[in-house]
């Protein structure tokens, strides 16, 4: 118990403090990332006595950087729903596909050859092409990333992704000829959820143009959709190698079986993140049909429901996690981190953003955007 509460504690507050800047400055601000960012200053500036730090805390602060970021991933995918994706989500799929796939070439590539471990490149890669914060707490435990590299790969989300939630906006006005070019840009090349939408209501305001906010919040959760492949992914290529008694006697061993290595390695929270994606496009689905989500609930009551757990639960899970991991990590573990991290991490969002961007100007040309 002091451990989670001292997690609660820290994102209440990271919450709190995020409010009021974003209300003070008209920037929208996340509390997920400021509730690292707390946390790390907690656990290194010696506020909080060592010995709560070192025993009292340790078992509530695994058990949120586990249990509940699993929680909170899985609650997340009641923000998904397929039918979003069919009737106005489909057109973009192309950018989100090429832009994602240029990420996850590029930035493992760059991460090597800038020294980085291969921990961090798999962060930086997933963070930056996939959903943020989100992708980064859901594919830490599977690479087995320390603190340190977490941490890292957080801030830069929180740094590329508000610049870009800042200056995007503008730039796809000038760049695209089309409302679905501009959502489907600021949806593809800013970093996480919250940012996507601040920038798209940015437009929408400057700009007078609410179906821009739209098309970007469809297109950034149709990234958000491959979280529930990329983690497998992952899974297997961090798997340990199995020998074969083909191996030890010096014959070659049988291919890999990915269908099974798939189903071996694909965490349950995974599974449930996309079972709660099902769940509330089946509610969805039967409120278009009848009227009721699952013949019970009406519209605003299944409106309620999807908030109550899509937004407000895994937001307060998954920001208990980030204060969790910036409450564990130790400022010398940071040490030596350089710049290099977020050089890999700028142009990586510089790829992933510029290759979304010829994608739409092509799809434009084409007149499939209009």
């Amino acid at each position: 118990m002091p451990g989670v509460g001292l997690a609660v504690a820290t994102t209440s507050a990271s919450f709190l403090s995020a409010a009021a800047f974003s209300s003070a400055l008209a920037i929208p601000l996340s509390g997920i990332p400021v509730s690292i960012l707390s946390g790390l200053a907690l656990k290194n500036t010696n506020v909080l006595p060592p010995s709560l730090m070192s025993s009292s805390a340790a078992p509530g602060l695994k058990l949120s950087t586990t249990t509940l970021l699993r929680a909170g991933i899985v609650c997340v995918g009641m923000k998904l729903s397929f039918l979003d994706l069919l009737t106005s989500g489909l057109v973009g799929i192309p950018v989100v596909v090429s832009a994602m796939s240029a990420g996850f070439l590029y930035i493992p590539w760059a991460s090597q050859k800038a020294g980085l471990s291969k921990e961090l490149g798999s962060l930086l890669a997933t963070g930056t092409t996939v959903c943020g914060v989100t992708a980064i707490t859901a594919a830490s435990p599977i690479v087995k990333a320390s603190k340190a590299d977490t941490a890292v790969a957080v801030a830069n989300v929180v740094a590329f992704g508000t610049l870009g939630m800042l200056s995007f906006p503008y730039l796809a006005h000038h760049l695209f000829l089309t409302s679905p070019g501009c959502g489907t840009f600021l949806g593809v090349a800013i970093h996480d959820t919250s940012q996507v939408l601040g920038a798209g209501a940015s437009y929408a305001q400057i700009y007078d143009n609410d179906a821009v906010l739209k098309i970007a919040a469809v297109t950034k959760l149709t990234r958000n959709l491959f979280l529930a492949g990329v983690v497998p992914g992952l899974a297997i290529q961090y798997a340990p190698s199995e020998k074969s008694g083909g191996e030890k006697d010096g014959t070659k061993a049988p291919p890999m079986n990915l269908a099974a290595s798939f189903v071996k390695y694909t965490p349950g929270f995974v599974l449930g993140f996309v079972g709660a994606s099902l769940f509330r496009s089946a509610g969805d689905a039967t409120l278009l049909h009848s009227g009721s989500a699952f013949g019970c609930l009406d519209g605003d009551a299944w409106k309620t429901v999807v908030s109550g757990v899509g937004t407000t639960a895994s937001t307060a899970l998954l920001g208990t996690a980030m204060a969790a991991v910036g409450l564990s990590t130790s400022k010398e573990s940071l040490k030596g981190v350089g710049a290099k991290p977020f050089l890999v991490g700028g142009s990586g969002a510089l790829v992933v953003g510029g290759t979304g961007c010829a994608a739409i100007k092509t799809l434009e040309y084409a007149g499939i955007f209009v």
